[in-house]
């Protein structure tokens, strides 16, 4: 029995619903698509976590742009993650870079101690960062239990050499979760290549912010 996992990200309750009733593990609840993903609204999220049996893992992210946050902004995080504790979230996912694109490891350390005992994920800001390998060892460091990552290409596929060797050099200390342009056309051969044990993807295929039910079985079912 191969023990592989889908996550799916969600900007509304439909799709979260959606992705329960077709087989995902997981779903990421965010907002604003269009941003790349930002902490979704607290009575959102609770509607959300009602109707999930799965588990629900939420962004935590205050506005979309760069990961270089300002005080406030900080500030801002922390007091989300002490709302979402509240409505018994399965994860946090965020990142927070320095102005040269380096991981910072201070305020990510702070977030994750304040998430403790909820996991962490360290999410596609990993792909901007200036030094991929000496990066996942920081990531690590610092308590997040996974990562997710494109590769650092445009896409998943363009990402697949550095994903796969960022499997590799995890060597099971944190999970390295492919996202990014992740669909039904090219799990079996990313999977075939890349051999992880948690992938992402949105299951969007239309102009729509909605979860295609369809999509969602066709990934999990070739895992």
């Amino acid at each position: 029995m191969k023990n592989k996992n889908l996550e799916i990200a969600c900007f509304n309750l439909e799709s979260a619903i959606i992705a329960q009733q077709y087989g995902a593990d997981r779903v990421e609840l965010c907002d604003n698509m269009f941003e790349g993903g930002t902490s979704p609204k607290v009575e959102i999220a609770r509607k959300v976590r009602d109707e999930l049996n799965i588990k629900m893992n939420v962004m935590i992210r205050p506005r979309g742009g760069n990961f270089v946050y300002n005080d406030a902004e900080f500030e801002h995080m922390k007091l989300e993650i002490q709302q979402f504790k509240k409505i018994n979230v399965d994860g946090f996912v965020f990142g927070i870079l320095n102005e040269d694109n380096s991981f910072d490891f201070k305020r990510n350390k702070e977030l994750v101690k304040l998430a403790s005992p909820i996991p962490c994920t360290f999410h596609r800001a990993f792909d901007i960062v200036s030094n991929v390998y000496k990066s996942l060892e920081l990531v690590i460091d610092c308590g997040f239990k996974t990562v997710l990552t494109s590769g650092q290409g445009e896409n998943v596929m363009d990402g697949i050499e550095v994903l796969t060797t960022l499997v590799e050099k995890a060597k099971g200390r944190i999970v390295v979760m492919p996202g990014g342009g992740l669909r039904s056309s090219n799990i079996v051969m990313l999977d075939q290549e890349i051999n992880a044990t948690f992938y992402h993807s949105s299951a969007i295929i239309d102009s729509s912010e909605i979860a295609n039910g369809n999509e969602v079985e066709r990934i999990k079912n070739a895992l």
